[in-house]
């Protein structure tokens, strides 16, 4: 089942989706969205209502460029205010869940870029979910924008296309090694920037995006035994 609330940032006023799971494992994902189609899109939508019914509580949000259908996005530090807002919100969904950040490209960046940051409204964050994560611009391989994932301190999962043109999980591999133990990178053979894989390959569409889905959770349930199991107090560390 989803709801909405509105949460402030600044003078702007935003909206959040809450997808609550009939069946909860005590995790909460606040799922930040890309560039294009904004957290009622496909992609953010499709991920939203799968992850919830596997179990976990998912709150995605909007940022103000999508919130106002613009195309270039907000500045960086419009960006995270609007995250670390509704990093608050979605922990008062369900106060004693554990909390993980993530979002689809720049959703994801932004997401790893407030945790390594860090701050009162993250302090409690358990890991962080990156979906296609955009490691640099199309063509400009040289120019990579991971230099902060060094800074993040919980276990980080990166799931990526091997044909994504932002970053192929060859070129991501090197990121691994500053990140916390419990890290990984989960490859979709074939997939691009979405995930999209060719239809000759043999499997469906529906197929790539449910392993994915359960990749996710698999993760959230390692990361979860660090903390004691289950759902863990809100500012608790891992063991």
């Amino acid at each position: 089942m989803a709801e909405r609330f509105l949460f402030d940032v600044g003078r702007e006023r935003l909206t959040a989706i809450v997808h609550r799971p009939s069946k909860p494992l005590g995790f909460t994902l606040l799922l930040g969205h890309g560039m294009t189609g904004g957290q009622r899109g496909e992609f953010i939508g499709d991920y939203a209502a799968g992850l919830s019914d596997r179990g976990v509580l998912v709150v995605t949000y909007e940022f103000p460029f999508a919130a106002h259908g613009r195309r270039s996005p907000d500045p960086n530090m419009v960006l995270e205010a609007s995250c670390r807002r509704a990093a608050v919100a979605a922990r008062q969904c369900r106060p004693r869940n554990l909390l993980f950040l993530g979002g689809k490209s720049l959703g994801g960046r932004v997401a790893s870029e407030v945790v390594a940051t860090g701050g009162s409204e993250v302090d409690d964050v358990a890991g962080v979910v990156l979906l296609g994560y955009p490691l640099h611009t199309i063509g400009r391989p040289e120019a990579p924008q991971w230099r902060h994932l060094g800074d993040v301190r919980v276990p980080v999962l990166i799931v990526q296309g091997t044909r994504d043109v932002f970053g192929t999980p060859m070129e991501i591999r090197p990121v691994l090694t500053p990140l916390p133990r419990g890290s990984r990178i989960f490859t979709v053979d074939g997939g691009d920037h979405s995930f999209t894989v060719p239809t000759r390959g043999g499997r469906t569409q529906a197929d790539v995006h449910a392993g994915i889905q359960d990749e996710i959770v698999q993760w959230m349930s390692e990361v979860a035994l660090a903390y004691g199991g289950g759902a863990a107090r809100a500012g608790a560390s891992p063991r």
